[in-house]
């Protein structure tokens, strides 16, 4: 009669119960292998002999083969082939609970996990400086960024999406706990060659009969453009474009295509070389704050919160026009 190789080895190893091998069973048979005698075993582990023994005992039927070779008299134990197989693989697993050991303690203490962290679509320009700070002092953190308007992001704290969110003003709903970054202000832009360009003050008038180019509906900017023109208009209603992102403003203002009322921090290059120029119009630049919030309805992972001590440490050194730091 013939019998398949692979059969007969697969057929052994379904013999092996895993499912009764302990770690107490493993370190009994390491203690008494390296002690080469029971009753050293039993001295390490703080057991009794019998104790030992049952443990060895056990591992031996849960494998079906003998894993010491039983010596005579004042002899020592020693490990047959598939004890020194057990003893190797006992080892790897203490390795492996001592790494475990070592991440479950950082993740705790906040020195490891991963963190999401939130960021309206204004603070693109200033989130990627951020998150590489965050990575140089905490190394064993991730973070994910996810950008959105502030509807989205507002949306995203509600359901849990995030961990932290960097925003202006704090919304209503959800309920958050907030604390002030620094200073975020919004001015209206033009190209350098535009009529309204160099006046020490601009007529509200000639203001407000500007094509203005915007961000879309929902978007904090928008929102704050919104009140101050109708602040400064009475009401009155000004030509808007509505455009999906703040590259597209930047770019459609400097072509020519209108102004647009935005945050500085987003125009920051442009204005030092000069591609754009601010308008001395009445009230701006509106001076906001940058907002480090979280759900209050949450705790915050002890990742998170070792992120929001970062972030509040470095008092907006990453903000655009901050110096660099070393």
């Amino acid at each position: 009669m013939e019998f398949n190789k692979t059969e007969v080895i697969f057929q052994k190893s379904e013999m092996v119960r895993l499912d009764a091998i302990t770690l107490k069973q493993l370190r009994a048979l390491s203690a008494v292998t390296d002690c080469a005698s029971l009753t050293g075993g039993a001295l390490r582990l703080g057991l009794t002999p019998p104790a030992i023994h049952s443990q060895i005992k056990n591992l031996e039927e849960a494998f079906g083969v003998p894993l010491l070779h039983r010596p005579p008299e004042a002899g020592a134990f020693t490990p047959t082939l598939a004890g020194i197989t057990v003893l190797e693989a006992a080892q790897r697993i203490e390795v492996v609970l001592s790494q475990c050991s070592y991440q479950v303690m950082a993740v705790s203490e906040g020195r490891a996990g991963q963190v999401t962290l939130g960021v309206v679509s204004t603070g693109r320009y200033f989130a990627p400086r951020l998150v590489k700070m965050l990575s140089l002092a905490c190394p064993e953190i991730r973070i994910a960024l996810r950008v959105g308007n502030r509807e989205q992001l507002i949306d995203d704290l509600a359901r849990h999406v995030v961990d932290l969110a960097i925003m202006g003003r704090p919304p209503r709903q959800p309920e958050v706990a907030s604390v002030a970054l620094g200073i975020h202000p919004h001015g209206i832009v033009a190209p350098p060659d535009h009529p309204l360009a160099g006046l020490a003050e601009v007529p509200v008038q000639d203001l407000l009969a500007q094509t203005f180019l915007a961000r879309e509906e929902g978007s904090g900017t928008r929102l704050l453009m919104s009140r101050y023109l109708d602040r400064l208009g009475d009401g009155q209603v000004v030509d808007l474009i509505d455009m999906d992102s703040n590259e597209t403003i930047k770019q459609s203002v400097i072509a020519g295509l209108g102004i647009a009322f935005m945050s500085l921090h987003v125009v920051m290059d442009e204005l030092r070389f000069g591609q754009l120029v601010q308008l001395a119009a009445p009230g701006l630049p509106i001076e906001r704050h940058w907002f480090l919030v979280h759900p209050v309805d949450r705790q915050l992972s002890p990742a998170a919160q070792r992120l929001q001590e970062e972030i509040a440490r470095l008092k907006g050194a990453y903000l655009p026009g901050a110096p660099v730091q070393p």
